[in-house]
């Protein structure tokens, strides 16, 4: 099955964070999210309401200064950890970095990275949502991987 990118524009604040919600509902347990975009996009305000969804209670913050932050949440009925990692600050990854990074990449997590760009190599089959400026309070997301397809309304049944 040839997987089709998903997309919204005009997204709002509310809406993107209505979005991120909805994802949440579809992800699964050893689930890895790239996301995508310039700074300011809305990365971290994505992030933060997919955990809210997944039941997290403490404040989401993005990780820039401490790299990786954990949490405890549920998906789909199982308790899973929440990772929100962000590679900014990461020129590269040597073999020790990609060891420490694979704590956060376990089968009972499901696993948020901004600025991905220096794992790539190492993350299997991640979902990616792209978030671009429209306008100052606009956002348009584009949404590929795994997660697209387990979102894409079903194709109609042939008789």
């Amino acid at each position: 099955m040839q997987e089709t990118p998903l997309e919204w524009d005009d997204l709002n604040q509310d809406d993107l964070e209505a979005l991120a919600a909805r994802v949440a509902t579809s992800l699964m347990p050893g689930d890895i999210i790239v996301l995508n975009g310039e700074v300011g996009a809305g990365k971290t305000t994505f992030t933060r309401a997919a955990a809210r969804a997944l039941g997290v209670r403490e404040t989401v913050t993005s990780p820039t200064y401490q790299f990786a932050r954990s949490y405890e949440g549920e998906a789909n009925g199982r308790p899973v950890t929440i990772n929100h990692l962000d590679l900014y600050r990461l020129e590269g990854l040597d073999v020790r970095d990609a060891l420490e990074l694979d704590d956060y990449l376990l089968p009972g997590s499901v696993t948020f990275m901004e600025w991905a760009e220096p794992a790539l190599d190492l993350l299997q089959e991640p979902g990616v949502v792209e978030i671009l400026h429209r306008s100052p309070t606009t956002r348009r997301v584009r949404l590929s991987g795994p997660l697209a397809v387990r979102l894409s309304p079903e194709p109609p049944a042939t008789c």
